[in-house]
This record gives structure tokens, sequence and C-alpha cells, in this order.
């Protein structure tokens, strides 16, 4: 039977990949009593990775993104960034219908000093959790700017969660 979260996110028409396999040595998630601590997640879905780097000629203006701009495309980055937070979750606690709060998210923009727009960025990872968990997905947060990220992908954000 599918649980609450799950029906909410295939209205949302989403559909929780695999969780990735980590690239190095750590693991993708950690459960200490009633957090979950999820490692950072990339872009990734199959063999497609959202790459970039983003400058002030991707700026939106008055929600405008200038032609050519990454903005978007940085946004839907985040989005999936945290699709794939939530199927590392699953596989850590086996329902998401037990997480009770999205505790915190960080994410990590990759960008010049030029680019100030990254909490606009993130907003793609945020929105989705307080899409999926309604008032339970209000979080803390932080959005930072970064040189460079793993294999020039555009976008990576970890998570919080506490979890019954």
């Amino acid at each position: 039977m599918t649980g609450k979260i799950e029906r909410r996110l295939e209205e949302m028409g989403i559909v929780l990949p695999e969780p990735l396999a980590p690239v190095a040595d750590y693991v993708p998630f950690v459960q200490t009593g009633n957090l979950v601590f999820v490692s950072g997640q990339i872009p990734k879905v199959g063999d497609d990775i959202l790459t970039g780097h983003l400058t002030s000629d991707d700026h939106a203006v008055d929600g405008t993104t200038p032609p050519g701009s990454q903005f978007d495309k940085a946004v839907g980055a985040a989005t999936l960034c945290a699709v794939n937070i939530l199927s590392q979750v699953k596989a850590c606690v086996g329902d998401l219908d037990r997480v009770t709060r999205v505790v915190k998210l960080t994410g990590f923009v990759n960008c010049d000093h030029t680019f100030i727009q990254q909490p606009q960025i993130i907003n793609g990872a945020s929105g989705l959790m307080l899409g999926v968990f309604g008032d339970a997905g209000l979080h803390s947060r932080a959005a930072v700017g970064s040189s460079s990220l793993p294999l020039g992908v555009l976008v990576e954000v970890e998570g919080v969660f506490e979890v019954a």
C-alpha cells in the first residue's frame, strides 16, 4: 500500500529514482536517533547530470530570466537534488510517512562571485519539500555559492530530516 507522501509525489508527477550510490568514501545517509542526515545529492537522473556555472548574466530580473540564462535550469537542478534526497530518506527509513519534519537543507550553487541569487535557485529544493510535506516541510536553510562542484554540476543539496 502506498503511503500519503508517496501518493502526493505521484500526484505531483514525481517518481523517486533508485538512490544514487556514493562516489567516494562516505555513506549516502546516516540515521542517529530520530534524525536522518542525507549526504549532498546532485542533479542526476539516469545517466544525465545537469552541469553548468552561473554568472551575473544568469540573474533573473523581476521574475524574468534573460535569453540563454541557466537560471531556470539551475532551479530545476535543485528540485532534482531534492527528489534524490527523498529517495535516500526512503531508503533509510522505508516509508516517507515517517518523516515528521524537514529540519534543514543546505544548497550549493556552482557560480562565480558575480552571481548573487543562490537563495532563488535553492528554492527549487525548498519548494518541493513544502509541496510534499506541507507545514512539516518548512525548514531552516543555507544557500551558498561555490566556485566548483563535483562533476561540474549546477547544484548540490544536502538535508536533515526528523523521523518517527
